[in-house]
C-alpha cells in the first residue's frame, strides 16, 4: 500500500514536469502581435430652416473708405510744409526791400475831351522801396515811375485846319505860329503807398506827386524872321491819390492793379525864351489812369 502511494506521487511529478516544459516551449514560438485602434470622431450637426427677411425693413449702411492712421499723405505733408515756410518768410519782419515794377495802362484827361474821347495808352517802369512798420503785415513803400502815354489825337497845322491856327503874340509883340500839338507825353509820378498783407493779397491806398510833359510846337521868329521851331512845354505839378491791390504769385513776383487820380490847376505851355501862355484858363481839371503791371523784388 505504501509502494502504491509513491508510486502515484512519482507519477504526478512527471506529469507535471512534462507539462511546464510543454509550456516554455510553446511560449517561445509565439509571435509579436500588434494591436492597431482606429479612432472615429463624430461631431454633431444641427440642420436648421433659413429665416426669411423682410427687404423693405433692411436698411444697409453706406460703404466708406477710410484712410488709416498709420498710412501717410507725403504730398499733402510738403504742400503744407511749404506754406509754413512762405508763410514764416512773410511774416519775418524785414527792415528793408527794394524792387522794380513794370506794366501798361489807360490814360484819360478830361481837358483834352474836346479834341478826342478816346483813352490813351502807355507802359511805365518804376522802382520802390519798402519797410515795415509796427507790424509785419504793414509796410510804407515809396516808388518812383515814367509814364510813356502815346497820342490819342494829333494837330498839324500844315496838314490840316485846326482849332490852334493862326498867329499868336507875345506880350512883347513876337509873332508866333502854331505848327503841332498831340497829347503824346512823359509823365513823372512820385507815389508813397501804404500796404496790407493778408495772405498773398496787399491792398494799399497812397499819395501821390507828379508832372505831366506835355508839348506844342510853334514857329517863332529868329532875326526878325519866322523861320526856327521852338517846342512850348507844361511843367507843373499836380497832387492826387492812389488806391490798388497786389497779389502774391510766387516769393519775389507780384500782380499789381492801381488806379490814380490827380487834379490839373489849370494847363500851362511855356518856353523860358517868351512870354507866353497859349492856354489862359482859370480851371481845374482832373486825370485819371488805370495800371496793371508785375512787381519784382530784388532784395532777399
Amino acid at each position: 500500500m505504501m509502494f502504491l502511494k509513491k508510486l502515484l506521487f512519482l507519477f504526478l511529478v512527471i506529469t507535471v514536469n512534462f507539462s511546464f516544459a510543454q509550456k516554455h516551449k510553446k511560449r517561445k514560438k509565439v509571435d509579436t502581435v500588434y494591436v492597431y485602434e482606429n479612432v472615429v470622431v463624430y461631431d454633431t450637426v444641427y440642420l436648421m430652416k433659413p429665416t426669411k427677411f423682410a427687404q423693405n425693413d433692411v436698411i444697409f449702411p453706406e460703404f466708406k473708405v477710410e484712410e488709416t492712421k498709420f498710412v501717410r499723405n507725403i504730398y499733402k505733408e510738403e504742400i503744407e510744409k511749404q506754406r509754413a515756410i512762405n508763410r514764416a518768410r512773410r511774416r519775418k519782419v524785414r527792415t528793408f526791400e527794394f524792387g522794380l515794377e513794370a506794366g501798361t495802362g489807360l490814360h484819360f484827361s478830361s481837358w483834352a475831351k474836346d479834341f478826342s474821347n478816346n483813352p490813351q495808352f502807355g507802359e511805365n517802369l518804376g522802382i520802390w522801396f519798402s519797410k515795415n512798420i509796427f507790424d509785419p503785415r504793414l509796410s510804407l513803400q515809396l516808388s518812383a515811375n515814367v509814364y510813356d502815354w502815346n497820342s490819342s489825337f494829333d494837330l498839324d497845322a500844315n496838314k490840316e485846319d485846326t482849332n490852334f491856327n493862326g498867329f499868336y503874340f507875345t506880350k512883347d509883340a513876337q509873332p508866333l505860329l502854331f505848327q503841332k500839338f498831340n497829347n503824346k507825353h512823359f509823365e513823372y509820378a512820385l507815389q508813397l503807398k501804404l500796404f496790407y498783407e493778408w495772405n498773398n493779397f496787399r491792398p494799399f491806398a497812397g499819395f501821390l506827386v507828379n508832372r505831366n510833359s506835355y508839348k506844342m510846337q510853334f514857329l517863332v521868329p529868329e532875326n526878325g524872321v519866322l523861320n526856327k521851331l521852338e517846342d512850348f512845354k507844361s511843367k507843373q505839378i499836380n497832387m492826387g491819390f492812389s488806391l490798388g491791390i497786389q497779389y502774391r504769385l510766387f516769393r519775389k513776383i507780384l500782380l499789381a492793379l492801381d488806379y490814380q487820380q490827380y487834379q490839373m490847376n489849370n494847363v500851362s505851355l511855356k518856353n523860358s525864351s517868351f512870354d507866353f501862355d497859349i492856354f489862359k484858363t482859370n480851371n481845374t481839371f482832373a486825370e485819371r489812369k488805370i495800371n496793371l503791371g508785375i512787381v519784382y523784388t530784388i532784395s532777399k
